[in-house]
């Protein structure tokens, strides 16, 4: 007997921007950006914007799937933590550079955030901590 949700993920909607792709979901959203694509301050405000339509009023996670390799400007960050209804924040990809990067990263955020190796690890830690 299999326990777990047999619901399938359904993306409400998909935003392609100059960096790549958001993917938003009902308490999640998932983000795919090119590579050498540079993720500035202005594209993060992309971001947050499509966050504030989707969860203005409800908590949400997000998940970064690194398939290709980017840069991020960190200071990014000290804007995500005032976003109090975002509760997770997880990192994708089997990289070690992306390990490396992430150790750097959290120090910026100093809230929840996790580095995954698996994306159904990801989601399954995401999910669990917007729903409690």
């Amino acid at each position: 007997m299999k326990i777990g949700s047999t619901k399938k993920k359904v993306i409400v909607r998909e935003y392609e921007l100059e960096t790549g792709k958001i993917q938003v979901y009902d308490n999640y959203m998932v983000s795919i950006f090119d590579e050498g694509a540079t993720l500035t301050l202005e594209r993060a405000y992309q971001i947050i914007g499509i966050s504030e339509i989707h969860f203005r009023d409800k908590n949400f996670g997000f998940i970064s799937l690194r398939k290709h390799s980017f840069a991020i400007d960190p200071t990014i960050y000290n804007y995500l933590k005032q976003l109090d209804n975002l509760k997770a924040f997880a990192i994708v990809s089997v990289k070690e550079i992306d390990m490396h990067n992430f150790k750097i990263e959290k120090l910026f955020y100093k809230k929840p955030m996790k580095f995954f190796i698996e994306f159904d690890n990801a989601l399954k830690w995401v999910k669990r901590r917007v729903n409690s």
